[in-house]
């Protein structure tokens, strides 16, 4: 699960009671972000942050300053991912200074007519050029076919709305067939009832 500091204040909640109520919820990691411009506040927010849970992911954005601090944490085992990606060598300075996790947003660039797909698979495939670990988590995810396409490019995670979740559940033909063998069902005649008495 990824947070950052517009989804937190549209919760109307402080800060620290949705850090505490998601990873208390969520089992699997949770990203949690980093607020200073500088690679010492990053680095002292993101110790502060860890301290939620072990399961807390540091979310550091793609500057100078925020690879300073990427580099420090990850080397103290703390698990990291850069937001804000915009284009390949910014994912591929991430990776290099330590990041577990980058965050490409498709959706934004594809906002200003940018192909943010496109992105997502150089990505991939510098990563697969130099046996890059760091993990591509395709954000900024608007709808179904994003998710799929994001699949095929070899995104290792996508992270999306969960409105847009629900519809992958979604297709017309399932509908469609649940309700006809509904109407098939009750057309079977009902088993006939024995009328015959046991005898003592």
């Amino acid at each position: 699960m990824t947070t950052n500091p517009t989804l937190v204040a549209k919760t109307g909640k402080d800060f620290d009671t949705v850090a505490r109520e998601v990873c208390r919820e969520v089992r699997g990691p949770v990203n949690l972000e980093v607020i200073s411009d500088d690679a010492k506040g990053m680095i002292k927010e993101g110790r502060a942050l860890r301290k939620y849970g072990k399961n807390v992911v540091v979310k550091i954005p793609m500057t100078q300053e925020g690879m300073v601090a990427v580099n420090t944490l990850s080397k103290e085992g703390t698990p990291t991912n850069v937001t804000l990606i915009f284009s390949a060598p910014q994912a591929l300075i991430a990776a290099k200074a330590g990041a577990t996790y980058v965050s490409p947003f498709l959706g934004r660039l594809d906002d200003i007519a940018h192909d943010g797909l496109d992105l997502i698979g150089q990505i991939r495939t510098i990563y697969d050029n130099y046996g890059i670990d760091t993990q591509l988590l395709a954000a900024s995810v608007r709808h179904p076919l994003h998710v799929v396409e994001c699949a095929q490019l070899g995104a290792d995670i996508c992270t999306m709305p969960f409105s847009t979740m629900k519809q992958l559940f979604k297709h017309p033909l399932t509908d469609i067939g649940i309700q006809r063998f509904k109407d098939d069902y009750a057309k079977i005649p009902a088993a006939k009832k024995s009328s015959k008495k046991t005898k003592k």
